[in-house]
C-alpha cells in the first residue's frame, strides 16, 4: 500500500554498475522460492551474460527512493504459429518489505510495454504452483493459466552427451 511518505516506484534498465544489486535480488528470489541461489561460477556467468554485447537477457530494476527493491529478467523467443517474436519473463521479484507499494506492478507494466513495443505476439512466464500471491497478481492483470500445456525441462546430466 502506498503512503504519502514513500515516493512512487520507478523502473530503469540494468547497467553494469548494478551487478551486485542484481546478484542480491536474485538471491532474494531464490530464498523466497526456497531454492539454492546461484553458486560463485553461476554468479559470474550471470553478470557476464547481462553485460554481453548483445546481452543474453535484459533486466529492469524497480527503485523506490533510489534503492533497488525489485527486478525483472526477460528475453526474446519466437512463435512460429504467430510469426511474431514472443517475450519470456524469467523472473519478477520484489523484496518482501517493499511489496504492496507498486514496484511489482511497475516492473510488470514495463515488461508488458517492451512486449508491445517489440510487436510481440505474446508474453509468457511461469509461476510456482504454491505461490498464490504471484498467481493472484498475474490473474488480476488479465493473465490466464494454461491448463492444457505442461512445462518440461532437461538439466544437469540429461544435457550431458551420453557415451552410447
Amino acid at each position: 500500500m502506498t503512503n504519502d511518505i514513500d515516493p512512487p516506484p520507478s523502473v530503469r534498465a540494468y547497467c553494469p554498475d548494478d551487478a551486485q544489486t542484481l546478484l542480491a535480488l536474485v538471491q532474494g528470489l531464490a530464498d523466497y522460492e526456497r531454492l539454492q541461489g546461484p553458486d560463485a561460477d553461476a554468479r559470474a556467468r550471470l553478470i557476464a551474460d547481462a553485460a554481453a554485447n548483445p546481452p543474453r537477457f535484459e533486466v529492469r530494476l524497480a527503485e523506490v527512493g533510489g534503492r533497488a527493491v525489485g527486478y525483472a529478467v526477460f528475453f526474446m523467443t519466437y512463435s512460429t504459429f504467430l510469426a511474431r517474436p514472443s517475450l519470456f519473463l524469467e523472473d519478477l521479484f520484489v523484496v518482501p518489505e517493499a511489496r504492496g507499494r507498486g514496484a511489482g506492478s511497475a516492473l510488470f507494466d514495463a515488461v508488458v510495454a517492451e512486449a508491445r513495443a517489440r510487436r510481440c505476439g505474446r508474453m509468457e512466464w511461469t509461476a510456482l504452483a504454491w505461490n498464490a500471491p504471484a498467481i493472484a497478481f498475474y490473474e488480476a492483470r488479465g493473465a490466464r493459466h494454461l491448463e492444457e500445456w505442461h512445462m518440461f525441462r532437461l538439466d544437469g546430466d540429461a544435457l550431458t552427451p551420453s557415451s552410447a
